[in-house]
């Protein structure tokens, strides 16, 4: 039964082969060769591909006449990007940053892996005595996160990472409080209230596919896309590290949450994360649909989102030192 799961890690590793290597990437290594052969192969057009190289080579430092496959470039070392995240980011860096740590720990703080893992108990706790009724329950868990998933996956590049994360979060906080409710009603009834139980397992599902349209998948497209390439690695790297620390916290201590303050307090505590996980938000993410990686990183710098008339220029300039220091 558990190999089952090894099925779809095959299948991943098998798929990874096939994908090509970042041009900017393979630019930043001296390897212009490739990286025109991966954008003749990913761009719509000879031309689109020829303006994208032409981008990269300006950021690079490299001059626009170079057509050598292999051209040499300067490293950027890794301390001096473990410096720029730490000790010495600009503005933009700064922001980043936590919007990319912000992201991440709302996306688990909320309780999803409380619900999934739990849910057959949260059943019970409504009111769900047959092993059946909450097999089928959690079953349409499942489906309904596996259904939106699909849905966030057509919609994502169609209305913006940001609408749907705040549309996200927006429905988890409603989906807990309505569970919070009506699981507080049902521990303090002594009959059985069929209307709550009923409102319970909609707020599950409706929690579950709130979660699946933004917070699940967009926050690790948008949280590996804003950090620009010189500090992705180590960027989206504690970024994980972030949301696995975070989820593991959640799931350990959910039960003993739920012994403190009751099942219909503990939705109440992630409905108020969830809020402060709205504004943040709100306030810390700005768009980056459509923009490339020199126009994001301009868009961050300030945690109000007003304009920042020079960041572009500003982004390009400290882009190009980091290949030739």
């Amino acid at each position: 039964m558990l190999g089952i799961g090894a099925i779809p890690s095959i299948l991943l590793a098998v798929a990874v082969l096939a994908m090509p290597e970042s041009p900017r990437w393979l630019v930043a290594k001296g390897r212009l060769g490739e990286a025109k052969k991966v954008l003749y192969k990913i761009s719509d057009s000879k031309e689109e591909a020829q303006q994208r190289l032409i981008d990269i080579k300006e950021i690079a430092g490299i001059p626009l006449d170079c057509d050598d496959d292999i051209v040499s470039v300067t490293k950027v070392q890794g301390k001096g990007v473990w410096k720029e995240l730490f000790i010495y980011p600009t503005p933009a860096v700064r922001h980043i940053f936590i919007a990319s740590l912000g992201i991440h720990f709302f996306a688990q703080a909320t309780g999803i892996d409380a619900v999934v893992l739990y849910s057959p108990r949260i059943f019970e706790k409504a009111g769900i005595k047959s092993d059946t009724n909450k097999l089928l329950a959690t079953i349409a868990v499942g489906f309904m996160k596996t259904m939106f998933v699909l849905v966030a996956t057509f919609l994502l590049d169609r209305i913006g990472r940001r609408a749907l994360l705040l549309t996200s979060v927006g429905g988890l906080i409603l989906s807990l409080l309505t569970l919070a409710i009506s699981l507080t009603i049902i521990n303090n009834s002594h009959a059985s209230l069929t209307w709550a139980i009923g409102l319970s397992i909609a707020a599950v599902l409706s929690y579950v596919g709130s979660f699946s349209i933004g917070s699940g998948p967009i926050t690790w497209v948008y949280s590996s896309e804003i950090f620009p390439l010189r500090l992705r690695a180590q960027g989206v790297s504690i970024g994980a590290v972030v949301n696995r620390v975070t989820s593991g916290v959640i799931s350990m201590t959910f039960l003993s949450l739920v012994n403190a303050i009751t099942i219909g307090g503990a939705f109440f505590l992630f409905a108020g994360i969830a809020i402060v996980a709205w504004i943040f938000h709100y306030t810390m993410l700005p768009e980056t649909q459509g923009k490339t990686l020199e126009e994001i990183e301009g868009s961050f710098g300030n945690f109000w989102r007003k304009p920042n008339v020079n960041a572009t220029k500003e982004v390009n300039h400290e882009i190009q030192l980091s290949y030739n220091d």
